[in-house]
């Protein structure tokens, strides 16, 4: 079986920016390039306005949705045995079982899975089954029978089943035999000629010749007249009465209920505990569309493989993507301050004290010396431009600068007029629910033993923002209810180069007025010129406050 290689993920924080965005997809293609592997960008929250604008923009894809990362049935060594069809014949089904070295199969009809067969259903058939009629009440098919007795029809429709009477062996003579075979039977006899011609005179519906018998003209000719069958087999008569059985079809003993069936999605942590209570040794595979994909055992667990991730724009782990304490995570890329994620071995962390992470991405594309595409250098531009506020940002730098422009360059955009199309974009939040806008920059931090939320909104005018506050005022407080201490909110205007910070929580504009030294308004709000930065001048100041 062919073993499908699995990507690595390239991905952002919770609630992610442009920077985060572009920089997850500008990554993923530079490693590509670099190792030949597959790395595929990713994303672990909804997009905002201004990405959407700018991926649309330069017609890229949102990168893939990931809600968790933790280890799924996908991740799993999956065995693609071939589901069988209801039709097949036990033989057929334990012939499978050997050759795929398990004791459970699929049953499937175009893909779609209807029951399961195991082996201790098909030693049930043999120890538990005494009624001969057993042919017939399974509507077994003549090309099982002569399949089960490696034989030939030599008169009838193979296609065609049994649908009434009994097995009965011919080991009598005539007029015995004349009592015991009753019309629609399958006769189990020798080459005596007399025998055969009672069978069928006697209304049989197939007759099945052993060791190799020959069969007249006149029997042939007898059992076309009569519409009875001929199979010619080479075992002899005990052999037949003991594969005969063989031949019933699966769909007679296969349970077609209560599947315990596992998605691909699935979390293995979750599945466990399924597989505990029940006492299957293989259990079949469904993908979304609810079609048969593969089985897998309790084996199959230690050949799980953990998600390969590499953690852009963060390193906080309360950021990060859901399950990422279970994945493997191999690098970090960031421009934020040293968080809480910690790794099982070491990883390539790089982390520069610059304006945007999609800085770092453009720099390492220079150190390697690959091209960057058109469409690769408007994606980087718009997340400098975004992060930095048009260079109007503290945290940006002259690297920030250069990298910009050059990009800039390459992509074929005016930055001032490309970066006010993109702001505006992003304050357009008329769809948005008050719970959207304040959660579209969001990121959550530890401080000492407090929790703390600090969300950002950039919009060109002050009329913009306050329609904003207007709107996200009601339910900020309800931040409260989610397990935090304190919540604090940044509407900044970017012309002005400065920011209205909303504060709720105990001592929340406490700490906002000891942090900067200004009087907060009665709803806990303060105008801070000149600080427009979460990253190098609020948070930083936040945390030296709640400190002391």
């Amino acid at each position: 079986m062919e073993v499908k290689k699995r990507p690595v993920y390239v991905v952002g924080h919770k609630n992610p920016d442009t920077d985060s965005i572009c920089a997850a997809i500008a990554y993923a293609r530079l490693k590509k390039i670099l190792t030949g592997e597959d790395h595929e960008p990713a994303r672990a929250g909804h997009l905002n306005e201004e990405t959407t604008f700018v991926l649309k923009e330069f017609g890229v894809n949102p990168p893939t949705f990931l809600r968790d990362v933790r280890t799924q049935v996908r991740d799993m060594e999956i065995r693609e045995i071939k589901g069988l069809s209801k039709d097949s014949s036990l033989k057929t089904a334990w012939q499978a079982m050997k050759d795929n070295n398990v004791v459970t199969l699929p049953v499937t009809v175009d893909e779609h899975l209807i029951g399961v067969i195991s082996m201790g259903d098909i030693v049930g058939s043999y120890m538990d089954i005494y009624d001969s009629n057993i042919l017939s009440l399974a509507r077994t098919s003549y090309y099982n029978i002569v399949e089960s007795l490696d034989g030939k029809m030599l008169i009838g429709d193979i296609n065609s089943s049994a649908d009434k009477g009994k097995v009965v062996i011919a080991a009598g003579n005539p007029e015995m035999m004349e009592e015991l075979i009753k019309e629609g039977d399958v006769v189990i006899l020798g080459n005596r000629y007399e025998m055969q011609l009672c069978a069928i005179e006697m209304g049989a519906s197939c007759l099945v010749v052993c060791e190799g018998a020959d069969v007249t003209k006149t029997i042939a000719k007898q059992a076309e007249e009569h519409n009875c069958k001929i199979i010619s087999t080479p075992h002899d008569t005990f052999t037949v009465a003991r594969l005969i059985n063989q031949s019933l079809p699966i769909s007679y003993f296969m349970k077609e209920s209560d599947l315990v069936t596992f998605q691909m999605d699935d979390y293995i942590e979750d599945i466990k505990h399924v597989m505990a209570q029940v006492h299957h040794r293989y259990f079949p595979v469904l993908d979304e569309n609810d079609n048969y994909v593969g089985m897998i055992s309790r084996r199959n667990f230690l050949g799980a493989k953990k998600k390969k991730i590499i953690l852009v724009d963060h390193n906080e782990r309360s950021q990060a993507v859901n399950g990422i304490e279970e994945a493997e995570l191999l690098e970090i890329i960031d421009h934020h301050r040293l968080g809480s994620v910690e790794t099982v071995a070491p990883v390539y962390f790089r982390n520069q004290p610059l304006g945007s992470t999609a800085t770092i991405v453009y720099i390492m594309y220079c150190e390697n010396a690959i091209e960057i595409d058109k469409q690769t250098a408007g994606l980087l531009c718009s997340a400098i431009l975004s992060d930095t506020l048009l260079y109007r940002s503290p945290t940006c730098t002259d690297i920030d600068r250069e990298a910009g422009r050059a990009l800039a360059i390459i992509a074929g955009i005016d930055e001032e007029k490309f970066a006010r199309a993109m702001f505006r974009a992003g304050s357009n939040l008329t769809s948005k629910t008050p719970d959207e806008i304040i959660h579209m920059d969001f990121k959550k931090f530890s401080i000492n033993d407090k929790t703390v939320g600090i969300g950002q909104v950039n919009a060109m005018g002050a009329e913009e923002l306050d329609e904003i506050k207007t709107r996200i005022q009601p339910e900020f407080a309800k931040e409260l209810d989610k397990g935090f201490d304190m919540v604090f909110f940044m509407l900044t205007n970017i012309l002005t180069e400065s920011s209205e910070v909303m504060s709720v929580g105990e001592s929340a504009s406490n700490v906002l007025e000891n942090a900067f030294h200004v009087n907060a308004k009665q709803d806990g709000s303060a105008i801070l010129e000149g600080v427009v930065s979460r990253k190098k001048q609020l948070l930083p100041a936040i945390v030296e406050a709640v400190q002391q």
